[in-house]
């Protein structure tokens, strides 16, 4: 998607955070632009923000989760827009804590919007992108939390974790339809992520906090101390155009996810060293299963 002008984009978690700056980054590109949220005062706030920059800009509301909601919310802007070209499937929340502390609830509400909110997103939108034959895009925000993993953040870094993985084999399977696959693995944005506990529905039970206090102070801290969310949405922009797979804002991390691989390369060397599996006879690695 080199040319953005005239074209629509569905952002989800659109109202706040990165999710407002992508929106605003793709106005300025001549992109429509439909925010799909949870929280209808923000919604409103931000549409309100995009249209006095001259964004052409609606608001739906949407829990990711409920793949109804979301379809329903897809077909709003198609009603509004005509066509979909971009989609961000961003909308996500954090809950963590240490071993035991987590509540199954919790789990629960952190998969099915990081996770599940994703794969609705992709699989209601693919067939409409494919449908008008422009070509487009997906932008899916993981984390660097996809990439390596904090103690205390398990749940978040499973979901995030999922979402590369997802996002790669993904990108294969649109491909041929010229449809692009982006993956934003941000580290420390000014978001309210940390605050995402504000959005947990009533249908996840009481909520007695994650029992991550520390985590979840620590958690804070850095956020807040994050970049901003400008250039991380220019960034993203940038890497549309390009059709990058992998959108890093932080290269400071490069060194984690560096130490990272070097622990399972490390892996496959003392398993190639194992005298438990000499005994095997040598074998290739099987054929079309990767790219």
């Amino acid at each position: 998607m080199r040319e953005l002008r005239g074209k629509t984009a569905f952002i989800t978690g659109g109202a706040s955070g990165i999710g407002l700056a992508m929106a605003e980054a793709f106005g300025r590109e001549g992109m429509n632009v439909m925010l799909a949220d949870i929280e209808a005062t923000a919604l409103a706030a931000a549409v309100d923000h995009l249209r006095g920059k001259q964004i052409r800009a609606e608001g739906v509301l949407a829990n990711v989760s409920h793949s109804d909601a979301l379809r329903s919310a897809a077909l709003e802007c198609i009603a509004k827009f005509g066509k979909v070209h971009l989609v961000a499937n961003n909308a996500g929340v954090a809950a963590g804590g240490q071993i035991g502390t987590i509540s199954e609830r919790d789990w629960d509400w952190v998969i099915d919007v990081n996770l599940k909110g994703v794969v609705h997103g992709m699989e209601i939108f693919a067939p409409l992108i494919a449908s008008h034959g422009e070509g487009g895009h997906f932008v899916n925000t993981a984390s660097m939390a996809g990439m390596v993993s904090p103690p205390g953040m398990e749940p978040y870094c499973a979901t995030k974790f999922a979402v590369v993985a997802m996002s790669e084999g993904w990108a294969v399977q649109l491909a041929e339809k010229d449809i692009g696959v982006s993956i934003l693995c941000p580290g420390f944005v000014r978001t309210r992520i940390h605050e995402s506990r504000r959005n947990r529905p009533q249908d996840y039970g009481p909520d007695a906090g994650s029992g991550g206090e520390e985590v979840a102070g620590i958690a804070s801290e850095a956020v807040l101390g994050g970049i901003p969310v400008a250039p991380v949405a220019n960034r993203v922009v940038e890497a549309v155009k390009a059709n990058e797979l992998y959108i890093f804002t932080h290269p400071e991390f490069k060194a984690f996810v560096e130490a990272r691989f070097q622990r399972i390369l490390a892996g496959f060397d003392a398993s190639a060293a194992s005298p438990a599996l000499a005994v095997l006879a040598q074998r290739d690695a099987p054929s079309g299963l990767l790219p």
